[in-house]
């Protein structure tokens, strides 16, 4: 298994007890239309994130990550 699937691997584990709907994550999953997530739970899942992963994410970088994929190349470029 590579780096980016185990880092998939933990990104939708994270995900899941924000996913209310229950949707079927894949790379192409976005945040606010798939998920609907609004701003505070944007909020608690980058934190659940950064402590996972042990890296701070920035604003501006989180105004570009609209898609899972998106958030798993951007943990994959933070750890390296």
């Amino acid at each position: 298994m590579t780096d980016r699937q185990n880092i998939f691997d933990s990104v939708t584990a994270q995900i899941a007890p924000f996913n209310k709907k229950e949707i079927a994550l894949t790379e192409t999953t976005t945040f606010a239309g798939d998920l609907e997530w609004d701003s505070l739970t944007v909020m608690d899942f980058v934190a659940a994130i950064e402590d996972e992963f042990d890296i701070i994410i920035t604003m501006n970088m989180q105004a570009e990550i609209e898609t899972v994929g998106q958030l798993v190349d951007a943990v994959a470029k933070l750890k390296s």
